[in-house]
């Protein structure tokens, strides 16, 4: 049963461990920069503050990957206090704080914080009550410093307008059933397929909810019970959200995602629109309804200064470029043709070599620096490459290795935490299960010997087999583990080839 301490906000199933890039100082940085607003200074201590942490995989990994930074993370859910506090403890991460208080405590000053740097929450906004939202601007307003930046997001509207009678729905079916989160979501999701396959008018009339319903039966249980079963969940137009963040004197300055610092793929007729509306917070509110948003990632200046091209120019040369991803070749007859496809080839061909500056990659680009930039964001749109400070090549990286050794050696026993720290990033990569257990094995042998590919593929066999010894018989969990080991030799060998060296040149390992 809901816990009177929760507030309406689901607290008796944990919320999955996750780690977000947008939320990283660096991240956000890089942000204010290519929407021509000036960013925090690089190179220098900070504070940072994430409401409603989770897990806290994120914020461990922010830390460890920022020994500079002072970290905090808060979360009101016990049981995920205590598990970001033993992932922050194994790593002996002594610039990160877990906290255990509701926002309205924190808004109330009950704990003794500094000045913030930035203030990041990710999946909080729209999923709790107006009552915490407003304690949540109250805590920004208090401790937030002149120039600092906050990260949030939220479901948006107009984009959710189709889904809000699903959601209803679920929410009224479990609160009708007392059971486990889990049965709840169960039962909630056959009866939506009831009402779907005896010709409910709605499920007919919005065939756009198929994906929320593969969803529902997809997705785990932590996830949806969080996206769906909170009392206080709301979609918020940005332009009611713009307002409340006010009250914090907080300016929007952009998207949080890069490649839209330059502009959504509009046609010229909605660009037409878009010019016609002078208002900043109306203009966002009138793009999501050209584009249908259903999920808004913003960031909001405490008191945003525009730059000028020269001084963006000088914050881009600050910048690099690097491959998280393996690069796939182009088919035969193509990238060449088309003059931006072949410069994007050009360029990922310099970053197989390692790690660029935006310095380094200007000539091969005709507009420079602007131009890099704009190449970047499509790389880092793609999935393809990181934009990165220079300066964290001369970061310390003993805490995200420690981090990462924690992190691996959990991955032998489940899949919990899915990712590793990156310090050249300032942040870190998403890894599968197979990546954390070879990097499980290679921490685990001496530094100087080189990988034997059939060692470390007899090594995490052995480390699925415990892995499937434990899983339910039939399930997908099971399925999708022994699909993993039938093509293990083909998947080890590629990480060896060419996850290995993006981890070194991250300085992941």
């Amino acid at each position: 049963m809901m816990m009177n301490w929760s507030d309406g906000y689901v607290a008796d199933i944990d919320y999955p461990a996750a780690f977000f890039p947008e939320q990283g100082p660096d991240h956000l940085n890089i942000a204010c920069i290519l929407n021509g607003v000036e960013p925090l200074p690089s190179g220098r201590p900070f504070t940072y503050f994430e409401l409603g942490a989770g897990m806290g995989l994120t914020a461990n990994i922010l830390a460890a990957s920022h020994p500079r930074g002072r970290f905090f993370a808060n979360d009101f859910n016990p049981a995920h206090v205590a598990s970001a506090r033993q992932l922050a403890d194994e790593a002996q991460l002594e610039n990160m704080t877990h906290l255990e208080c509701s926002f309205a405590d924190l808004a109330a000053g009950a704990v003794d914080l500094p000045p913030l740097d930035y203030i990041t929450m990710y999946g909080v906004y729209s999923w709790i009550t107006p009552a915490n939202r407003a304690s949540v601007v109250a805590f920004i307003r208090r401790y937030l410093k002149p120039g600092g930046i906050v990260y949030v997001n939220y479901n948006a509207m107009p984009g959710w307008s189709k889904i809000l009678p699903l959601q209803r729905l679920l929410l009224d079916h479990a609160n009708s059933y007392p059971a486990p989160r889990a049965q709840q979501l169960r039962q909630a999701h056959a009866l939506a397929q009831q009402l779907a396959q005896a010709g409910a008018a709605y499920f007919d009339d919005n065939p756009q909810l198929e994906q929320s319903m593969a969803s529902l039966a997809q997705d785990k249980a932590g996830y949806l019970a969080h996206e769906y079963l909170n009392s206080g969940w709301q979609p918020c137009y940005h332009a009611d959200v713009a307002a409340e963040l006010a009250q914090a004197k907080l300016d929007y300055i952009g998207p949080a995602s890069l490649a839209r610092a330059f502009g959504d793929k509009l046609s010229p007729q909605q660009q037409a629109v878009m010019e016609g509306v002078a208002d900043a917070r109306w203009r966002e509110t009138v793009r999501d309804y050209l584009l249908n948003t259903s999920f808004r990632e913003d960031v909001y200046v405490r008191g945003a200064r525009r730059m000028s091209a020269a001084r963006q120019a000088q914050w881009l040369a600050q910048l690099g470029l690097v491959l998280t991803a393996v690069p796939e070749a182009a088919p035969a007859g193509q990238g060449t043709a088309d003059a931006a496809a072949a410069e994007s080839e050009d360029v990922l061909a310099a970053l197989a070599a390692g790690p660029r500056s935006f310095a380094e990659l200007a000539p091969r680009q005709a507009g420079g620096l602007a131009a890099v930039a704009r190449m970047a964001t499509q790389l880092v749109a793609a999935g393809q490459a990181t934009c990165f400070f220079l300066e964290n090549a001369r970061s310390d990286a003993a805490p995200a290795h420690r981090l990462n050794r924690a992190i691996a050696a959990q991955s032998t026993l489940s899949d919990h935490y899915q990712a590793l720290a990156a310090p050249r990033l300032g942040g870190g990569l998403r890894s599968g299960l197979a990546q954390r257990l070879v990097y499980h094995c290679l921490a685990q042998a001496p530094a100087a010997t080189p990988p034997e590919r059939e060692a470390v593929c007899r090594q995490v066999a052995a480390l699925l087999h415990a892995h499937l010894a434990v899983c339910v018989p039939g399930s997908a969990a099971e399925a999708a583990l022994q699909a993993l080991r039938e093509g293990l030799p083909c998947t080890v060998a590629a990480i060896l080839e060419h996850r290995l060296p993006i981890w070194r040149s991250l300085d992941m390992l």
